[in-house]
């Protein structure tokens, strides 16, 4: 399955990567909780960037509560030009900033987890993978999601990697539904 339209998000339009527009991904690390308040200042001055979260229940004492947090505490994806990087910089949220070498890696792997999220996937923090077989779920809510699947973690657990970040989050799903990449 090809995903050659563009997938619109609330803060940024999903599409295949073109050198060509001078937009590339940067890694923003963000202060203390400042990743929400980074994200809602950068759509306001329409800068393309990527905040995945995940609702969460929080109790205060018998108060039950849903609450958005983000996936990878700490830390935004810018997708523009070095410019919107300096703007974004100059918010004084930002502690620093990782320009991303692998582009396209990275492209995938946050496809990758917005497609997970946008089902609603259960995502569990796990290990990375060093090694693991490239599967694709062919059918389901998770069509078309890509990830790893290794003998070491349960067969049904799709691993999703962010490796600039050194983290990865794992689904459970049904290992029928996979069919292997490589």
């Amino acid at each position: 399955m090809s995903l050659a339209a563009p997938i619109t998000l609330p803060d940024v339009v999903w599409s295949p990567l073109d050198e060509r527009t001078g937009h590339e991904w940067y890694l923003l690390r963000v202060r203390s909780n400042q990743e929400k308040p980074l994200a809602d200042t950068l759509a306001a001055m329409g800068v393309g960037h990527f905040l995945p979260l995940v609702r969460r229940y929080r109790y205060w004492g018998r108060r039950k509560a849903v609450v958005e947090e983000p996936l990878f505490a700490g830390y935004v994806f810018l997708r523009g030009a070095v410019d919107d990087v300096y703007r974004a910089d100059r918010t004084r949220r930002v502690a620093s900033i990782v320009r991303v070498s692998d582009q396209r890696r990275l492209d995938w792997e946050l496809r990758n987890i917005r497609l997970a999220l946008a089902g609603n996937a259960a995502l569990l923090p796990t290990a990375c993978l060093k090694n693991g077989t490239r599967v694709e779920v062919r059918s389901g809510p998770f069509r078309g999601l890509q990830g790893l699947i290794s003998e070491r973690v349960k067969e049904n657990r799709l691993v999703l990697q962010v490796r600039i970040l050194g983290a990865a989050r794992s689904l459970e799903i049904d290992a029928g539904l996979l069919d292997p990449l490589d």
